[in-house]
């Protein structure tokens, strides 16, 4: 799997907007036959900061979506609501998704 976590600090205008602007392009993106999973969060230390975390099936899935028309539109419109450039962290990973925490599960009330 190829497994990526990148950060985008939106400038402070943009924040309330964000989610809204990236929508086409999430939707899109979850649609692509390799996409396991894409998933944005906020963080708890910077509001403008979002954290977009996202899985794809294999090399070939991560190709076909860093060249689709959906990433190229979705870069451009995130081009102008960035504060700084993006950071990520991209690695190919031996997983096929999401497992359960062997650690933590829910005790009974």
């Amino acid at each position: 799997m190829i497994f990526i976590v990148v950060k985008f600090t939106a400038r402070p205008e943009y924040r309330d907007s964000w989610l809204s602007l990236v929508d086409d392009f999430t939707q899109a993106t979850r649609q692509e036959p390799g996409n396991l999973f894409f998933e944005w969060s906020t963080s708890v230390d910077d509001p403008n900061q979002f954290v977009l975390v996202e899985g794809f099936a294999d090399r070939k899935a991560g190709d076909e979506h860093v060249n689709s028309a959906h990433f190229k539109a979705g870069l451009e419109a995130m081009a102008g609501a960035i504060a700084t450039t993006p950071q990520i962290i991209s690695s190919e990973i031996e997983a096929e998704g999401w497992s359960a925490m062997g650690e933590l599960s829910p005790r009974e009330a």
